[in-house]
């Protein structure tokens, strides 16, 4: 059944541009004519109906010449249908190979804008960790220096604390220097004695008190030497926390390049596949072209064929046709 329109009228004037213009009305001539429109067999077929059967006395006297036209025609139409089928396959070959590449393509420009973008992310978050780690280490510095100098502090009180024991210690030997003299020079000097032992008691308790505050004040400093240990632990710790969260961050970013130089291969292969199916495809077009023009000369030498045999039928016709004038004289004779 014929598609798009196609019936015997539109083939029919079709056929005639085409003998008009010279060219042999084959099928897929009639169809390139129509607009690649209608189905093959349906234009067989009206070109079959529109070149109608031929007298009876022609067909004995053409049969050769009618054989050796239909042999050209069915030459002519298997090249011409060879050369469609090869070219309808090379170009079907081409967008399959074209889609894949094209899809191969946006998965490797998808998957290296998420590399990028991740990579975006990755360098953003090592800037604040390598931010919070410097804010870290200036703090780690200042406790530092807080703790040298605590401990130079606590240095110097226990240097003091340790004259504070001399001290004591030299005036209980006095003391007892004196509480010897004392008892020598009990019954001479009593009064001078206990002045002197009282004087002695209240050095020892001065001492004993400013010993105690000493001692409460050495406490409290080592609390806060205790703390400032325990934060610089802390402080330690944070810092390799942030140091291993670091080198993660690095090996992450490593990999990410990696991957995305992956990606860059994988393009740049797929772009020279891409580069060497338009090298195929030009040369199979260059290739169809000359068999469209080898198809045409063919063609060319068909319709010379034709005419060729249309000239010898017209002449064997003239050729019979005087023969039969010259021989219906003598019959009458």
């Amino acid at each position: 059944m014929a598609r798009g329109g196609i019936n015997k009228a539109v083939v029919q004037q079709a056929r005639q541009v085409l003998i008009a213009r010279g060219e042999y009305p084959s099928i897929d001539a009639v169809r390139i004519e129509l607009g690649n429109t209608g189905s093959k067999t349906t234009i067989h077929r009206y070109l079959k109906e529109l070149e109608g059967p031929k007298p009876a006395a022609l067909q004995g006297q053409a049969a050769l010449s009618e054989s050796l036209t239909r042999l050209v025609a069915q030459l002519a139409e298997q090249v011409q249908e060879e050369a469609d089928a090869q070219v309808l396959e090379a170009e079907t070959l081409f967008t399959e190979q074209r889609e894949q590449l094209q899809a191969q393509l946006q998965v490797a420009q998808q998957a290296l804008a998420a590399a990028n973008q991740q990579q975006q992310i990755q360098a953003q978050a090592l800037a604040a960790e390598s931010e919070r780690l410097t804010t870290t280490q200036n703090t780690l510095q200042a406790e530092q220096l807080r703790s040298a100098s605590l401990n130079q502090s606590l240095g110097e009180l226990q240097l003091r604390l340790a004259d504070k024991d001399e001290q004591v210690k030299s005036l209980e030997d006095k003391h007892k220097h004196a509480r010897d003299a004392l008892e020598h020079y009990r019954s001479a000097s009593r009064e001078q004695r206990e002045q002197e032992q009282r004087r002695h008691e209240a050095q020892l308790q001065q001492l004993q008190v400013e010993l105690r505050q000493l001692q409460q004040g050495m406490i409290v400093k080592q609390d806060e030497l205790t703390r400032l240990h325990r934060d610089n632990e802390r402080l330690l710790g944070e810092h390799r926390q942030a140091a291993s969260e670091c080198k993660v961050q690095d090996e992450l970013l490593e990999q990410r390049d990696a991957q995305i130089q992956g990606l860059r291969t994988i393009l740049a292969q797929a772009q020279g596949a891409s580069d060497e199916m338009r090298r195929q495809l030009q040369e199979q077009s260059l290739q169809l072209e000359q068999q469209r023009a080898m198809g045409a000369e063919q063609g060319r030498q068909l319709q010379h064929l034709q005419d060729e045999l249309f000239k010898r039928d017209e002449a064997l016709k003239a050729s019979r046709t005087t023969d039969d004038t010259l021989a219906l004289p003598a019959s009458r004779g």
